[in-house]
């Protein structure tokens, strides 16, 4: 999959990835409060996860000059019947990529992808406060606004990292009408 800038290019994810996709994440584990896990995962977890997710939603990886520069996927927001219209997404990108156009690719694609499936609300759970730190910035809150997301929710001292308390916010985006009787949310690889 090319994107309209020539030198990114997507594909869907494989188990195969997941040492390169670890190796970006590793950095936001280590280094930030973007994610709220304090370990990285072994390469094994970090597959299985590649594998769960691929099951029902789509996984994509960004490549720049056959490099992995970044990666996107989608999950259940809610396990209750009544959210099975609802994903979750997370982005990803190499800590010398970003501002490259790299996420937006990913996550036009991966919405392009999810509203295929069925998927009417997209959500993202942001790590947020209100002042920034060493180990958190606002990039991301203001990515999802540029992408069309609003704020929809906001949590407050809800995780511990680094000795520090940080709260979350959840951004909404609706991808389609909300009819009486939805058609069902379809396997990413019936549809994509």
């Amino acid at each position: 999959m090319k994107t309209q800038d020539s030198d990114i290019t997507l594909r869907f994810a494989t188990p195969a990835d997941a040492s390169a996709l670890l190796a970006i994440y590793s950095h936001y584990v280590k280094n930030t409060a973007v994610t709220f896990e304090w370990d990285v995962p072994s390469v094994e977890e970090f597959t299985h996860r590649i594998e769960e997710t691929l099951e029902m939603y789509p996984y994509l990886v960004a490549e720049k000059a056959g490099a992995i520069v970044g990666y996107a996927y989608a999950h259940r927001y809610r396990p209750r019947a009544a959210y099975a219209w609802d994903v979750e997404t997370s982005i990803y990108v190499d800590k010398d990529c970003r501002g490259t156009g790299v996420g937006r690719a990913l996550q036009d694609k991966l919405e392009e992808f999810v509203k295929k499936q069925g998927v009417l609300n997209v959500y993202a759970v942001i790590v947020y406060n209100r002042d920034e730190d060493e180990y958190l910035t606002h990039a991301s809150v203001l990515f999802h606004e540029k992408m069309g997301f609003k704020n929809v929710s906001e949590l407050h001292q809800c995780g511990h990292k680094f000795g520090r308390w940080y709260g979350t916010v959840t951004m909404e985006k609706m991808l389609g009408e909300h009819t009486a009787n939805p058609a069902p949310v379809r396997p990413w690889k019936e549809c994509c």
